[in-house]
């Protein structure tokens, strides 16, 4: 078995993950598995996620605050109606990841989910699966699960780009459908509190 928890700087045990950059750490202790139930939460997660392909997710950690100035904090009405000149300011923009495919997706992507009747963090949130057996080490954290491959299959029959199961399942981590934190990790224990 590899990957079990490790201790961090405090003493604490967490997913070993986190302990490689402070960036990591931070995004561990405080955000990653935590419940987002907004739309544009929800959004910022998978348009990340969807940048984040092929590519280091320190890389966009450490581009965040450009990515969230870049596309309007997220906010799926005001990315939905950009244009031409934006998608050229994006292009331009070297405080992100300029893919034109990627770019191209998150506005479309935007424009999809602001018709979303419910909105979409409840059309994400329908895929939560039911609670599983907390995972002892990184070896039995999946990439993906049929939940995943369900809300792609929805989401991209909605119109939306970049999300294939694997990219799903990381929106699902991201965003507290499903808790991945090892079972020694404070987080983890954290979490379960917060839902009693």
């Amino acid at each position: 078995m590899t990957g079990g928890t490790a201790p961090g700087p405090d003493g604490r045990l967490r997913c070993p993950w986190s302990l490689s950059t402070a960036a990591y750490l931070a995004y561990h202790d405080t955000e990653w598995g935590r419940p987002i139930r907004d739309d544009n939460g929800i959004f910022e997660r998978l348009t990340l996620e969807g940048f984040q392909s092929g590519l280091s997710w320190l890389t966009i950690l450490r581009k965040r605050e450009n990515f969230r100035a870049a596309f309007a904090a997220f906010d799926i009405e005001t990315v939905a109606a950009f244009g031409p000149s934006d998608r050229a300011r994006l292009m331009a923009d070297a405080g992100i990841v300029r893919n034109a495919a990627k770019i191209e997706a998150a506005i479309m992507n935007a424009m999809v989910a602001a018709q979303i009747d419910g909105g979409l963090a409840s059309l994400v949130w329908g895929y939560a699966p039911d609670p599983k057996p907390a995972p002892d080490s990184l070896d039995d954290v999946p990439s993906q699960t049929a939940e995943s491959v369900a809300l792609a299959k929805a989401l991209k029959s909605q119109g939306f780009r970049f999300v294939g199961p694997t990219t799903a399942y990381a929106l699902m981590q991201a965003a507290g459908l499903v808790n991945d934190h090892l079972r020694d990790c404070f987080a983890r224990s954290q979490l379960e509190r917060m839902g009693d």
